[in-house]
């Protein structure tokens, strides 16, 4: 019984190490239209990676509520974790943001011969991510609320990207996707997400009289309208209402 939610941990190390394997064996490669114009295309394997970063999700939140029901909540569980959250929510998404940006380039002439410097920026989501997980660790304050975004939010987040690139319907999707001062803004603006020490709504109910439910139940509302109308592009989205109803409830949440 006191290994159940550790092995449930593991299950998230595990699902997120097939994550990265399916980011790294994508096989981009270089195609042109009929008009000349090069850009990169990508086989439907890489949309197993948020398939996968999502069952990482799913035993990261089992793992939790296995240890509080069987009162086998540990210091190894709390670390291992955080390790496994790493990698998951961390490095995978990281990568992802890594092939974006290679097919950002690529669109470019002569993109496919880019130096690594200039995708390289994508690993400071994950360096972040391993920031934030320490910082959380060593905090005892947020039991009940969190501390800057967490890192699973920021995982899942990325993880929607390439779902939303593949299911697009409009240009301007695409192109946002594919725009890479867009993608370097976006890493920079997570990773500061992460580590800062703003207010953030959890997800751990508190029961009757708990001051976070009335900004749950909204966030609920309009996570669900959003996916309702936008499907796939609801994510960022839920996202960002996520962040805003943190900050305007963050009397409620500290």
């Amino acid at each position: 019984m006191k290994q159940i939610p550790n092995i449930f941990t593991l299950l998230n190390l595990f699902f997120g190490g097939i994550a990265v394997i399916c980011i790294l064996q994508n096989g981009i490669t270089i195609i042109y239209s009929d008009e000349g114009k090069q850009f990169a295309d990508i086989p439907e394997r890489i949309w197993l990676a948020p398939l996968f970063i999502a069952l990482a999700a799913v035993v990261d939140f089992l793992d939790g509520f296995l240890a509080r029901l069987l009162k086998q909540a540990s210091p190894l569980g709390r670390e291992l974790d955080s390790l496994a959250d790493v990698v998951s929510f961390g490095l995978a998404p990281g990568l992802i943001i890594y092939q974006l940006l290679r097919m950002s380039y690529m669109r470019q002439e002569d993109g496919a011969d880019i130096s690594m410097i200039w995708l390289l920026p994508a690993l400071i989501l994950p360096c972040a991510a391993a920031y934030r997980l320490a910082v959380f660790n060593l905090d005892n304050s947020q039991s009940k609320s969190f501390k800057g975004i967490p890192v699973p939010a920021v995982g899942l987040m990325v993880a929607s990207f390439p779902l939303i690139y593949w299911t697009r319907n409009a240009d301007w999707v695409e192109n946002l996707l594919l725009n890479k001062w867009v993608l370097y803004a976006t890493v920079l603006l997570l990773s500061y997400g992460m580590v800062c020490r703003a207010p953030m709504l959890s997800f751990k109910v508190g029961g009757k009289g708990d001051p976070q439910q009335l900004p749950r139940i909204l966030l609920a509302v309009l996570a669900i309208i959003s996916v309702f109308f936008l499907h796939w592009l609801a994510v960022p989205l839920i996202f960002l209402f996520y962040i805003i109803i943190s900050l305007a409830f963050k009397n409620r949440i500290a």
